[in-house]
């Protein structure tokens, strides 16, 4: 019988410096960690994170950074976010989805045209009080540990704003449910939003699934599952990755020679001229005092575009670098 002691050791995999954005769909119950570690060894990438959290009782889009585009994934966790969300109607629960033990049933008296006649009290800018269930820390706690442990604690209500609310189905009156889209800014938990809609309807609500299908300008267009991954050769996975301006489609565009290319990827500021910055560029920047740009060094010969990173654009056409990629 052979000593498992004596056995050659498992051979690691390979790691590789990968750059870019995987639009991931996440699966029911998995945590965004979770599917990041799993994202993560299928691609043998040295490096990774995601974009903010989204539940395990949520699915959809998990937008995750390899190597460069990490430097840009603070963007996404401010960005709004859209979600479909199915609505149980005469239940509440100790923690808002579906997830937590029923507190109170009620009758539900409401019809469609009652739910579609709240729906606008929430639209726009709204206060909203964070749940107990929730990852924001007291003291150094996560909320949902205090919840855990049976404590509830005062919260502050924060301003959200709500962009988009609209039914998209209903099933009354044969199931008390009904789903609707919303897209939200960042902090917005639809869960509560969901509590508080089956308030103003005076018969209590919970969630029962929610799908995020959009983060900023990214959607659910082109994601693929970690089945889809596992299933497919390395170098196709690899060329499931998004380039790493992806995550930037919604900035200016400034574009630079040779020369000032390479004084901009070591950190210097540079004047541009009109050329470079033309007037309706310059005119945004002095609306909003500056804005910020993406930049690109111009083809040269065999050579092709590249990103170089984000910067600040004043009136003055003063362009100053903020986050600069890696040069080759």
């Amino acid at each position: 019988m052979t000593d498992p002691r004596s056995q050659a050791p498992r051979q690691k995999l390979p790691r590789f410096a990968l750059d870019g954005v995987l639009l991931l769909d996440k699966p029911l119950g998995l945590s965004s960690n979770d599917a990041l570690i799993k994202a993560k060894r299928l691609l043998q990438a040295l490096k990774a994170g995601h974009t903010g959290t989204l539940d395990p009782l949520a699915t959809g889009l998990l937008p995750l950074c390899f190597g460069e585009a990490t430097k840009f994934s603070q963007d996404l966790l401010e960005a709004d976010k859209t979600y479909e969300a199915r609505v149980r109607l005469g239940e509440t629960t100790t923690t808002g989805d579906a997830e937590g033990e029923v507190l109170v049933t009620r009758p539900v008296t409401v019809d469609e045209a009652a739910i579609r006649a709240v729906l606008p009290r929430f639209t726009g800018a709204i206060s909203q009080v964070p749940p107990m269930y929730s990852a924001l820390k007291r003291d150094g706690k996560p909320l949902y540990e205090y919840a855990r442990a049976g404590q509830t604690l005062e919260r502050e209500a924060r301003e959200i704003t709500i962009h988009l609310l609209e039914m998209t189905a209903c099933s009354l009156p044969d199931v008390a449910e009904f789903t609707f889209r919303v897209t939200c800014s960042k902090g917005t938990y639809v869960r509560t939003l969901a509590e508080d809609i089956g308030e103003a309807l005076g018969c209590g609500a919970h969630l029962r699934a929610l799908r995020r299908t959009a983060v900023g300008p990214l959607t659910l267009e082109g994601a693929v599952t970690l089945e889809d991954l596992g299933a497919i050769d390395h170098a196709q996975r690899v060329e499931k990755l998004a380039p790493v301006d992806a995550l930037l489609k919604t900035l200016p565009t400034v574009w630079l020679d040779d020369t000032l290319a390479k004084r901009f990827s070591h950190g210097q500021r540079l004047r541009l001229d009109e050329t470079r910055c033309p007037l309706p560029l310059r005119a945004c920047a002095a609306a909003h005092e500056d804005i910020e740009v993406k930049v690109y060094a111009e083809a040269v010969g065999d050579v092709a575009a590249r990103l170089l990173g984000v910067a600040r654009l004043d009136e003055a056409a003063l362009l100053t670098p903020q986050r600069l990629l890696k040069t080759q």
